[in-house]
C-alpha cells in the first residue's frame, strides 16, 4: 500500500492555519481521498494534555522546558498518530508541526537552533509539503483582537515577538524551498484556500 502525504500548515497567531488546514481536509474528502486532519500540540489525549499546560497564560516555561514539552507531545502525536495514518495510506493535514517549535522556541524565545534540530531529528518525520501562511504582525494583533475571546499564553506575548516569528518562517521557507511553499495570509479566505489547493496539486501531483 502506497503511503500518504504529509502536509503541515505554519505560520504566526492569526494566520489562518486551523481554517485552512479545515478546509484543505475537507478539499481532499471531496476529491475520494483518504485525510486525517490534526493538530499540534494535540492529537493524542496525552498531548492535548501538554497543550493545555503549553498555553495556560498563568504558566511560565523556559524556552528549553517549552522545547522539550512541545517535542514530547510530538513524539506521541507522530507515534499514535501522524505516522500510522500516513503508513496506512492515509493523507494527513497538520495544523502546526515542528516549524513551529524552531520559530516559536527558536527564533521567538532564543532557544538554541541546533538543540531544536536535534530533537526533531530523533522524532524524525519529515513533511512531504509544508504551507507557511505569512501575514504582517500588525495584521496579526488586529484579528486576535478581534476574535475577542481571552489570549492564551502566546497571543500576549508582544510585537517583537511576532515579528521575531515571523522572520523565524521565513528563514525556514527560504532555507527549504522543496519543502516550503509560502502563501500571503492577508486576502480572503477563498482565495488563500485556493492557493494552497494548487499548491498542493503542482507539488504532490494530487487532482484535488
Amino acid at each position: 500500500m502506497a503511503r500518504g502525504f504529509f502536509i503541515t500548515l505554519e505560520g504566526g497567531e492569526g494566520a489562518g492555519k486551523s481554517t485552512q488546514a479545515r478546509l484543505l481536509a475537507a478539499s481532499f474528502a471531496r476529491a475520494g481521498l483518504p485525510v486525517l486532519a490534526t493538530r499540534e500540540p494535540g492529537g493524542t489525549a496525552e498531548a492535548e494534555r501538554l497543550r493545555a499546560l503549553l498555553l495556560d497564560p498563568a504558566l511560565t516555561w523556559t524556552p528549553l522546558a517549552e522545547t522539550l514539552l512541545h517535542g514530547a507531545a510530538r513524539a506521541e502525536h507522530v507515534a499514535k498518530v501522524i505516522r500510522p495514518a500516513r503508513d496506512g495510506g492515509t493523507h494527513v493535514v497538520c495544523d502546526r508541526f515542528a516549524d513551529s517549535t524552531l520559530a516559536y522556541q527558536g527564533y521567538g524565545q532564543g532557544c538554541d537552533l541546533q538543540a531544536i534540530a536535534t530533537l526533531a531529528g530523533v522524532i524524525d518525520l519529515r513533511p512531504d509539503l509544508t504551507l507557511v501562511l505569512d501575514l504582517a504582525p500588525a495584521v496579526s494583533r488586529a484579528r486576535l483582537a478581534a476574535r475577542g475571546a481571552g489570549a492564551d499564553r502566546y497571543e500576549r506575548l508582544g510585537a517583537a515577538f511576532f515579528a521575531r516569528v515571523r522572520e523565524g518562517f521565513r528563514a525556514i521557507a527560504d532555507a527549504d524551498p522543496e519543502r516550503c511553499v509560502v502563501i500571503p495570509a492577508d486576502d480572503e479566505e477563498a482565495r488563500i484556500a485556493a492557493r494552497i489547493v494548487e499548491a498542493v496539486r503542482a507539488r504532490l501531483g494530487l487532482s484535488l
